[in-house]
C-alpha cells in the first residue's frame, strides 16, 4: 500500500464567505483530505484557493519528487456550494491543473492527449470512485530556442486541466481522501513513475496503467 506523502499545513487553504462558518459536510471533506494515504514521491501542501469560484473552497498544491528531481506538479481545489450548482449536478466540485515536461518525441505522439485523459478517468475507476460531469482539456506545448538561447534544448510540456463532481455519500460528504489519492495517481503517471498500489477490497495490487517511459527531468522555471 502506498506510503503517506508529506502534507504541510503552513497555509490556511480554505476560503469561505466572510462572516460565515463552513458547513459540516465541507469541513468533513477537508478533514478527510488530511487522511489520504499517498505515495512517498508526492509532496503536498495547502495553499490559499482562488476567490469567488464557490462559497467555500480548499486548495492543495503538489509536486512529484524522485531522486531530487521535480518531475510533475499540480493543484487540486475542492469547491462547495451548499445550495447546489446546476452545472455540477451536486454541491461539491473538484478542479485540477497537472503539468509535466516530456521528451519531444513523446509529446509528438498523436494519441498522447487521449491517453492523458484516460489516466484521469482510469484513476477514478481503479479506486472504484463514482463521479460525474467530468470535463477538461489536455494541452501540449513546445518551446524552441534561437539566437543567444540556441544552445538550450527544446522543451515540451503536457498540461491537464479538468473538473469533476465527486458523488456524495452519507451526510452529503464525498470521499475526498480517495479522490485526492486518485489525483496523486494521475500525477505519478504524468511524472512517469511506475504504478503504485491501489488500496481497496482484498489485497492491494498494482494498477494496470501505462506510464510515460521517458522524462526530461526537472521542469524549467
Amino acid at each position: 500500500m502506498a506510503a503517506q506523502g508529506r502534507m504541510a499545513d503552513d497555509a490556511d487553504g480554505t476560503e469561505r464567505t466572510e462572516g460565515d462558518q463552513a458547513p459540516l459536510p465541507f469541513r468533513k471533506a477537508v478533514e478527510a483530505l488530511r487522511t489520504a494515504r499517498l505515495r512517498p514521491e508526492v509532496e503536498i501542501e495547502t495553499v490559499r484557493p482562488p476567490r469567488k469560484l464557490a462559497p467555500y473552497a480548499h486548495a492543495l498544491e503538489a509536486v512529484v519528487v524522485d531522486d531530487g528531481q521535480d518531475l510533475a506538479d499540480g493543484r487540486l481545489i475542492l469547491l462547495h456550494d451548499p445550495t447546489g450548482h446546476d452545472a455540477w449536478k451536486g454541491t461539491f466540485r473538484l478542479v485540477t491543473l497537472v503539468r509535466a515536461e516530456l521528451e519531444p518525441e513523446m509529446a509528438a505522439d498523436p494519441l498522447l492527449p487521449e491517453v492523458c485523459w484516460s489516466w484521469l478517468t482510469g484513476a477514478f475507476e481503479a479506486r472504484g470512485l463514482a463521479y460525474g460531469e467530468a470535463s477538461g482539456t489536455v494541452t501540449r506545448a513546445g518551446s524552441y530556442y534561437f539566437g543567444g538561447l540556441s544552445e538550450r534544448p527544446s522543451a515540451s510540456q503536457i498540461e491537464i486541466r479538468a473538473s469533476w463532481t465527486p458523488r456524495e455519500g452519507l451526510g452529503g460528504v464525498p470521499d475526498a481522501a480517495a479522490h485526492l489519492a486518485a489525483w496523486c495517481d494521475l500525477l505519478g503517471q504524468v511524472a512517469g513513475l511506475p504504478p503504485g498500489a491501489v488500496p481497496g477490497p482484498g489485497p492491494a495490487g498494482p494498477t494496470s496503467v501505462v506510464t510515460l517511459p521517458q522524462r526530461r527531468g526537472p521542469r524549467s522555471s
